[in-house]
């Protein structure tokens, strides 16, 4: 089965206050010393996966470049990941190739840098077509940056991309959430991602939400009953615009789906490297279904190389997993496969918390087929902890 590939960039020009991932504003002087590294675990790739314990594939399909913003980075450096990319694999010639770009950093040279790559997909990170709400939680562009970048990556040949958008932003309200609908939707961008904003003390912004403080504009972030209530409208807006809703925060035009994340939705293999990548490939045990291994979430441990923190995933965890990450997804998961994969009698002790939350309204079911319902996506993490629980049945 062929490999995914993400690569992390962990720098950014500024830090946006919602922002919990392991990225942050770093010296330039640091980014050529971090591709050095970055290579280099591309290039051990084979030994690292065997010391791992797990079983790995020359042939990749999809190669995923995300941060931080992987665009501050220079040209040359840009192209010398991707070239040993293409040397220490087989990518093949349809391959998704995909660069997260902050909107305004998309000059023509990157663009053109962009193309030598082999990038065919640009991920944009807009949050908001609202210029107020975009400098709230320090994003750099404006309305018109995002406009402008689109049309410069379509004149280039990159038509396949995505937008992002934040449901809850500070000083978002149900008016200014539709005016960021109806201009995504113009955009003809081929896929949406709508994510509501996380409160946790992995950001700023969740801190001082969580501390009930005004900082960052805590105290103009709309409550949780109206997030719940824009995604819904998201929801109903991009379906009603033909960018059909596939996966929990993923909408996406026919033919546009992001083959990446579906890697990790349906547990296919993938390969990551750099600050807080995380890998997962078939075991070469017969005992073990899987094994994941993630970098370090900090960049001075990445760069003194830190060991990787290894998992080990048993039959009964992967079945656990088959429902959870199958869920995410529209199509939800078919109980028949999973039962010829895990065993009948395994199936059989979810099969109560499925009759459960089928008459609770949050799924429901078609034959073989147990997916969520648009109240089970906005409780959905309420409905995965009832599948890890599958009995011991699963060795």
């Amino acid at each position: 089965m062929p490999l995914g590939i993400y690569i992390s960039v962990p720098f950014c020009r500024t830090k946006c206050s919602y922002c919990n991932f392991a990225s942050d504003v770093f010296s330039r002087a640091v980014f050529e010393r971090y591709v050095d590294r970055v290579c280099a675990d591309i290039e051990n790739a084979p030994l690292v996966a065997v010391e791992m314990g797990g079983e790995i594939e020359r042939v990749v399909d999809s190669i995923y470049l995300g941060g931080g913003t992987p665009t501050v980075l220079e040209a040359g450096q840009l192209e010398r990941i991707f070239a040993t990319v293409r040397r220490r694999f087989d990518v093949q010639p349809d391959a998704e190739v995909t660069v997260e770009c902050a909107p305004g950093t998309l000059t023509q040279a990157v663009v053109e840098s962009l193309l030598r790559c082999g990038v065919n997909r640009v991920s944009l990170g807009v949050q908001s077509y609202v210029d107020q709400e975009a400098a709230a939680v320090g994003r750099l562009h404006k309305r018109s940056t995002v406009l402008g970048d689109i049309a410069r990556l379509r004149a280039a040949g990159i038509a396949n991309i995505n937008v992002d958008l934040i449901a809850g932003l500070p000083y978002q309200t149900a008016e200014s959430w539709e005016f960021s609908l109806r201009e995504t939707v113009a955009t003809g961008a081929g896929h949406v991602s709508v994510y509501l904003l996380e409160v946790d003390e992995d950001s700023r912004l969740g801190r001082e939400l969580m501390a009930g403080g005004k900082r960052y504009h805590a105290h103009f972030v709309p409550d949780e009953e109206a997030m719940a209530d824009f995604y819904l409208v998201a929801c109903e807006r991009l379906n009603a615009a033909g960018i059909a809703q596939y996966e929990i925060s993923n909408f996406s035009c026919g033919g546009f789906e992001s083959r990446h994340n579906l890697k990790y939705w349906t547990r296919q293999p993938y390969l990551g490297f750099g600050v807080d990548a995380h890998s997962m490939l078939v075991s070469a045990t017969p005992d073990i279904e899987a094994v994941r291994f993630a970098a370090p979430d900090s960049l001075e441990q990445y760069m003194n190389k830190t060991g990787l923190q290894r998992t080990e995933v048993s039959h009964r965890a992967a079945l656990e997993e088959g429902f959870f990450l199958g869920l995410r997804l529209n199509r939800g998961v078919n109980l028949r496969e999973l039962s010829a994969e895990f065993g009948e009698e395994a199936i059989e002790n979810a099969r109560a918390a499925i009759a459960e939350f089928v008459e609770g309204g949050l799924m429901e079911r078609r034959g073989d087929l147990v997916c969520l319902t648009a109240r089970g996506r906005l409780l959905s993490n309420e409905v995965f902890e009832k599948f890890i629980l599958v009995d011991e049945v699963v060795r």
